[in-house]
């Protein structure tokens, strides 16, 4: 029989070795040098086995992690702040956030998520925000395109973004200005290679095939993310899914006269009632976007993140986890939403109430998400055909990229509805 001063000197032991033991606490807030690193960071932890909090609300959503020594050199290593704290004080910020009237929540990150970028094999003269945070941050990803998806890679992945892409099959409506260039030529004899490959007559056919695809995979429980025309053009593409949206320079034939009769807002996520552009020189698709209507200034174009509940509200408030509440806008070809085109069940994540615009939108479909951010590249108000891609290393603390890799982790915590 154990004595009671054995027990007693355990006991003695277990508290004494707790007190001792310590995390690494990495802030969100303005005292990080790094926020996309930090991401990467924790991507690499989860990679490592090692279970990460998102500490959501709490100093802009910052991470607490076990502490290794191997996980401080990796910091150091990649030029990101961190803090190295007792197991008390870590106790301490976990039951402030437990708090049930303090608007903070922690959320386990246990598997680090496979990653499939949507994107053309073939150099386009554009960059695309998502694969240049993901390289920056050290996130790795595969590039996965139409073949890839038909043959069913789809399934591999967790988490899939959408490159800047029109689904509709008009190859982004640049033929007005760039028909005659070599890239645009060659970009239209790739797809048009593809599409009878795989048995589609038609490029549009094939697009359509592949988004019904990515649908499926949502319904079954896959995360969706994109951004600029992919967004709109991919919800354009399944409600065309009955007619012929296509002129003759597209798909060597006429676009159904009747096609926004033929329009089925069903199909779609996030728009309903939007009408086409049946102009193929005019540089838009339809009425969802605003960036022909939208009366901003430049040195006023802001939107705003909306201040949800980390308790009822966790996966909103993941995918707002920031150090600024305001974030600048920036242009696209798809820049952002009508409100009037938004599905009532649409979740507004960030928006410019003045020009009463959507900038970042969520949805549930099946068992699956969808995100959808307007706009081509947080740190670069207008960019162009043939400009060069942002650096990053002059943009480490960038809110507007944070909301992409907001996105990038929320498929590593497990999965909660949205409480009703």
């Amino acid at each position: 029989m154990v004595s009671k001063k054995i027990i007693n000197i355990i006991i003695l032991f277990l508290i004494v070795s707790n007190s001792y033991a310590t995390f690494i606490l990495i802030p969100m807030d303005d005292k990080q040098k790094n926020h996309l690193k930090s991401y990467g960071i924790a991507y690499w932890t989860l990679q490592n086995n090692v279970e990460v909090k998102w500490l959501l609300n709490y100093r802009g959503g910052s991470f607490l992690i076990e502490n290794y020594g191997e996980i401080q050199n990796e910091c150091i290593l990649r030029g990101i702040s961190f803090e190295v704290i007792a197991n008390v004080r870590a106790s301490g910020i976990l039951n402030q956030i437990a708090q049930p009237d303090v608007n903070m929540e922690t959320m386990k990150l246990e598997k680090a998520p496979k990653i499939a970028v949507y994107s053309p094999k073939n150099k386009l003269p554009w960059d695309d925000a998502v694969t240049l945070v993901l390289t920056y941050a050290q996130i790795p990803y595969d590039i996965i395109y139409d073949g890839e998806i038909i043959d069913g890679a789809l399934s591999k992945y967790d988490w899939l973004h959408l490159h800047h892409e029109d689904f509709t099959g008009q190859y982004g409506k640049f033929y007005a200005a760039y028909k005659n260039m070599p890239w645009y030529k060659e970009q239209q004899r790739k797809n048009e290679e593809m599409a009878a490959k795989y048995g589609f007559d038609k490029v549009s056919k094939l697009k359509l095939f592949v988004s019904q695809t990515i649908r499926d995979y949502v319904t079954k429980g896959g995360f969706l993310f994109a951004m600029c025309s992919a967004t709109d053009t991919y919800d354009i593409a399944l409600a065309a899914s009955g007619t012929d949206i296509c002129e003759s320079m597209f798909d060597h034939d006429h676009a159904d006269p009747n096609a926004q009769s033929k329009l089925d807002y069903n199909q779609t996520f996030a728009f309903k009632d939007f009408k086409i552009s049946k102009n193929p020189y005019e540089y838009e698709y339809s009425t969802i976007d605003a960036t022909k209507t939208r009366k901003v200034p430049k040195d006023q174009d802001y939107f705003t993140l909306f201040d949800f509940s980390a308790k009822w509200d966790p996966v909103p408030t993941m995918l707002c986890q920031n150090h600024k509440n305001m974030i600048k806008g920036f242009m696209g070809q798809t820049t952002s939403y009508n409100k009037e085109y938004l599905k009532s069940d649409v979740l507004i994540l960030g928006e410019n109430k003045s020009a009463n615009e959507a900038r970042y939108i969520h949805g549930e479909y099946g068992q699956g998400t969808w995100t959808f951010y307007g706009g081509h590249d947080p740190e670069d108000f207008q960019h162009f055909v043939y400009d060069p891609p942002t650096d990053l290393d002059l943009h480490p603390m960038s809110p507007g990229y944070r909301l992409i890799l907001n996105n990038v982790l929320f498929p590593a915590a497990k999965k909660k509805k949205r409480k009703t």
